[in-house]
Order: C-alpha cells, then structure tokens, then sequence
C-alpha cells in the first residue's frame, strides 16, 4: 500500500519531470522533504516496485509510468476553479470564445488559445470535421524526436477522429494517458478531452493532445474551461 509521504514524492516526481523533462534524482527530493537521499532512494525503490515511477536507460533518477501519472491525475479529483477565481489563461479563453462570432470561428479561437496556452496540439470537432492546431508544438516536445514516435502520433491522429464518433466519451472532461488511449496506445501522449454541446451536436469536443508529461492540474482546468465557455455560448 502506498504511503502518505510516498504519495507526496510521487506527486513531486510527476510535476518536477513535467517542468523539467529529465529524470528527477534523489538528491533534489531530499532537499524538498528534508530527509537523507538514502531514504529517499529507499521510498522511490519501493514506487518503482508499485510500478509508479520508472528509470529510463542508466539515468540515476526517476520517471512516472502511465500508472504514476493516472496515479496522480485521479488524486487531482474534481480540480475546478469556483467563479470568479479564473486564472490568466481561463480569462484568456473565455475572450477569444466571446469574440469568436460565427461558430466555426468560435471553437477555432477556442483551440488556439488553447495551444498558445499549453503548447501542445489543440483539436476540436466542428460538425463532421476534427479541426487540429499546433503540430509543431507537439513534435518539438523532446519525445517525439525520433522518427517511430513521430509515425505512432500520426497513425492516433489518423484514427482520433472515428474513435471519437464511434465511443463518444460522455463526460465534462476525459483524461487518457499512454497505454489507456483507444487508439495509439504506444505513442507516449495524453490526450485530455471536454465534451460541450454544441448547435453542430450533442457531442462536441475540444482537447489537447500532448506528451504523458504534462502539467495536468493546469491543462485540465484549461481544457475544461474551453469546453464550459463553448457551451455557454454555441449551446
């Protein structure tokens, strides 16, 4: 069973690799909880073991496996902000949907203030079509650089858009990360999906696509809040 003080460092594994993207060692961990790097070593050997956090390759420090970041994700629970409590980036959004005037336009300013705002790809569906931005934001992310990885997003992106017709995620906000996505499952990205109803359908969405390291608290709020304000407008 997984501990209180494991939980913390894994938590501090998973948002210090997102900021960071290396491997997160022992020695900046014992600074942070104020303890040796011995028992540090020791708490991280037994997440590893749990199948929380990974070493990639020789590297002394940690990483999160898909377990770790769902892990984390879920101890997030329901991370939406009250009204009026709107960070920089919610405010920013909500803008660009008022000012969007005729729907596909709309959601498109919705999508790219999305990826201005995580730096990853955006999506949304408009009517029968995906409509995608920032390509480039994902593939200069330092895990797609290597052609296979490359090859295995464009093989998800190919498939996203029937998957997302065929299961229809029924919730405000869906969160797939790695191996759980329907489709692409080896390509190392999340995708963090809000449905909003829409005058196009009942099943709209607007999401971001990215690496498994990500800022999740953050983009969850984001995305969730590009799917309320689409709503609140389109519906």
């Amino acid at each position: 069973m997984i501990s209180e003080r494991q939980i913390q460092i894994l938590k501090a594994i998973v948002e210090q690799y997102a900021e960071v993207a290396s491997p997160v060692g022992s020695n900046l961990l014992a600074k942070v909880f104020n303890v040796s790097s011995a028992t540090i070593r020791s708490e991280m050997s037994d997440l590893e073991g749990m199948g929380y956090i990974m070493q990639p390759h020789t590297s002394a420090g940690r990483v999160p496996t898909d377990k770790g970041y769902r892990f984390y994700v879920n101890s997030l629970g329901d991370n939406k902000l009250d009204e009026g409590e709107q960070n920089r980036g919610e405010r920013a959004i909500s803008i660009r949907v008022k000012e969007g005037g005729i729907p596909e336009r709309t959601i498109r300013n919705a999508v790219d203030t999305l990826v201005e705002l995580t730096h990853n790809l955006g999506l949304a569906t408009i009517g029968n079509q995906l409509y995608i931005s920032g390509l480039g934001n994902l593939f200069n992310q330092p895990e797609f650089i290597g052609g296979q990885q490359v090859l295995r997003v464009a093989q998800l992106l190919d498939n996203l858009e029937p998957w997302l017709k065929e299961a229809a995620p029924n919730q405000p906000l869906s969160v797939y990360i790695g191996q759980e996505n329907p489709v692409g499952r080896s390509a190392g990205v999340s995708l963090i999906i809000s449905r909003f109803r829409s005058s196009y359908s009942d099943h709209s969405y607007i999401g971001v696509l990215g690496p498994t390291r990500q800022q999740y608290r953050d983009v969850m709020n984001l995305v969730r809040c590009a799917g309320q304000e689409l709503e609140g407008v389109l519906l």
